[in-house]
């Protein structure tokens, strides 16, 4: 029995020494391949002098023997705009790189894009190439170019705590700077319209930031955002390859002081920002302080949407929607007029990414402390409040002598507690507005039983004789029965 045993033992372990020297073993078989996590990559698009993400490719030994691959490079060699990372060295080429047995290893690939005198789009192509035993197999690279304008900052301002780093559209004052659709924008930094200047975005332009970077209209300076229908201007991040489409917090805010009149925004998407819009007094409660939003898609924000301190908003055909915490947030009083507008907090962004603050969609507040501020209108006709709580309506409005309760929803669909009287008219509440893709910021009616049909006032055709009344966002025309929201029902 003992003699029986160690013949097993014996055998067990000759055989163990077998198995590892053969894995210990180099491949030499020229038919012998390794196999990729994907056969190409594409950069879907990258600005000039920018650079990119940087994306990966995993490279697997599926043989029983490892394999030496002697040579990995890049087909245009040290005139590639591609580079590899292998095994941690930064190179356009590698040589002799061994993966064990049933083993794998990554390659990294990032691309910078050398500018050109095209202004639209431009492709860069490449390979990669790997020698195994003789034979070639390759992954292939593609990559999308724009060239594009850029603003780094170069002034500075200091804090107690450090610098704001900014620079402004222009070193000349009163001036007026207008952007062409010829190329897109990339901002670092803050970008400054300072106090005697004016910018106008034409139709179709794209704004990108980079991150922690936003567009400042400074006390007295003036935006104007001219959108169209199918011309939009975007306002969004640099990072707009796939892997980064909706990723909320990307880049910092549009942020709009007091001082004009004459701010509007028409036809724009701002997404992915901390916060979208922040409209702020900052000085003065006597100074101007209006902005005129319409037919504007503000989505995906890691705070507010649209944030408001004391400030004058005219807002028609606006869908203000999914944010971590509220798509609008209106405090320390101020002057609302809200039309066909769709407020909607759907937000989702995967298993670890939701909703964590119980911040209602909408908030509207006239205090700070013991300090009362004038709430001289909060006006929602026509609107849909809508999202994944139970109650998306906050009203913490304070009253005294002066002021009054000045606010008023009429012909709204709001998700909260039933109120009327005269602040709330023609309402309602709790039903189900059926929009198509609401997680995604889809908030189109999609069935004839969305409670938001059918209930509108028609008199705001007539009060508001304006294009921002008499169509919805995407030009559809509202007759004499209109739904509530930013989109009228089309079966």
């Amino acid at each position: 029995m003992t003699k029986y045993i160690l013949f097993i033992t014996i055998t067990t372990c000759s055989a163990l020494i077998f198995l590892s020297c053969k894995k210990d073993k180099l491949l030499t078989d020229p038919n012998a391949e390794v196999s990729f996590s994907q056969t190409s990559i594409l950069f879907d698009t990258v600005f000039t002098s920018v650079g990119s993400t940087t994306q990966q490719i995993k490279v697997r030994n599926r043989n029983k023997q490892k394999i030496n691959i002697s040579s990995i490079r890049l087909q245009s060699g040290n005139s590639s705009m591609f580079t590899l990372n292998v095994d941690g060295v930064s190179t356009k080429a590698t040589s002799d790189v061994e993966i064990l047995a049933e083993d794998s290893i990554y390659i990294f690939v990032q691309v910078n894009v050398n500018p050109s005198n095209a202004n639209s789009p431009f492709v860069i192509k490449d390979k990669i190439l790997f020698d195994v035993n003789g034979n070639q197999q390759s992954i292939t690279l593609e990559a999308w170019g724009q060239n594009a304008y850029y603003h780094y900052p170069d002034k500075a301002i200091q804090y107690k705590n450090g610098y704001l780093s900014y620079s402004t559209i222009s070193d000349l004052k009163n001036t007026t700077v207008n952007w062409a659709n010829d190329k897109p924008h990339v901002i670092y930094g803050w970008l400054v319209v300072d106090s005697t200047q004016t910018l106008i975005i034409d139709p179709g332009v794209k704004i990108h930031f980079h991150q922690n970077a936003g567009l400042w209209v400074y006390r007295y300076g003036t935006l104007q955002v001219n959108g169209k229908s199918g011309k939009e201007v975007v306002f969004q991040s640099d990072q707009i390859e796939q892997k980064f489409p909706d990723y909320p917090g990307q880049w910092d805010r549009i942020w709009i002081n007091e001082g004009s009149t004459d701010n509007y925004i028409n036809y724009a998407i701002i997404k992915n920002a901390f916060i979208g819009i922040q409209a702020e007094v900052t000085n003065s409660l006597a100074a101007p302080k209006r902005l005129r939003l319409t037919n504007t898609i503000i989505n995906n924000c890691a705070k507010y949407c649209l944030f408001s301190v004391a400030f004058n908003i005219w807002g028609s055909n606006n869908i203000i929607s999914n944010c971590k915490e509220s798509c609008a947030r209106f405090t320390l009083g101020g002057n609302y007029t809200f039309l066909h507008t769709t407020f909607a907090n759907n937000y989702f962004n995967g298993n670890f990414d939701i909703r964590t603050f119980l911040k209602p969609c909408l908030h509207i507040d006239n205090y700070l402390g013991r300090d009362y501020f004038p709430l001289d209108s909060a006006n929602f006709t026509n609107c849909i409040i809508d999202g994944s709580f139970n109650n998306e309506l906050e009203l913490d409005i304070k009253t005294e002598s002066t002021f009054t309760k000045n606010y008023k929803f009429s012909n709204c669909l709001i998700k909260a507690p039933d109120f009327s009287g005269v602040n709330a008219v023609n309402n309602v509440f709790n039903k189900f507005p059926y929009f198509n893709l609401a997680m995604i910021g889809d908030y189109r009616i999609k069935d004839y039983r969305s409670a938001a049909r059918n209930i509108g006032d028609p008199s705001v055709l007539t009060n508001y004789p304006y294009v921002f009344v008499q169509t919805d966002i995407r030009g559809a025309i509202r007759s004499t029965t209109i739904d509530a929201g930013a989109y009228q029902y089309i079966p």
